[in-house]
Parts: structure tokens; sequence; C-alpha cells
């Protein structure tokens, strides 16, 4: 009680185990269901700027972006 430890919490937690890579077939799927999320986010982008909204043009854009961001590591590194 006197280490400055609140009682009931562990001070030296074990690290949990790496996890494994997803099967490539499930990759392969998250993959391309962010293609398909990025294109409709591409598709808002160009509306907006055809449309004269810079502002909603660069959020679409931006979020093209991420979601490929996030399929691209889903696909190359297994997560």
């Amino acid at each position: 009680m006197g280490d400055g430890v609140p009682s009931g919490i562990m001070s030296d937690p074990t690290p949990a185990p790496d996890p494994r890579p997803r099967p490539i077939i499930e990759r392969l799927g998250m993959a391309l269901l962010a293609a398909v999320i990025a294109a409709m986010f591409g598709v808002v982008a160009v509306a907006a700027f055809a449309g004269g909204e810079p502002f909603l043009g660069v959020m679409g854009a931006i979020g093209c972006l991420m979601v490929l961001w996030a399929g691209g590591l889903t696909l190359f590194k297994g997560r």
C-alpha cells in the first residue's frame, strides 16, 4: 500500500502475445471493401469540387486517402 500503486492493480503486467496475421482471403476482402468505400469518398470529392464546395471536396478527398491508407495497411501488413 505504501509503494504508490493502488491495491488491486498489477504493477508489472505480462505482455500480450503477438496476434497472428489475418488470412490472405480476409485481407483481400477487407482491402476490396476499403477500395469501394474510397471510391465513394472520391465521387463525393469530385462532385463537391465540381459543385463549387471546396471544403466538402477536401473532406471527401481526405476521407478517400484515409480509407486507402487503412486498406493498404490491412492488405500488406496483415493487421
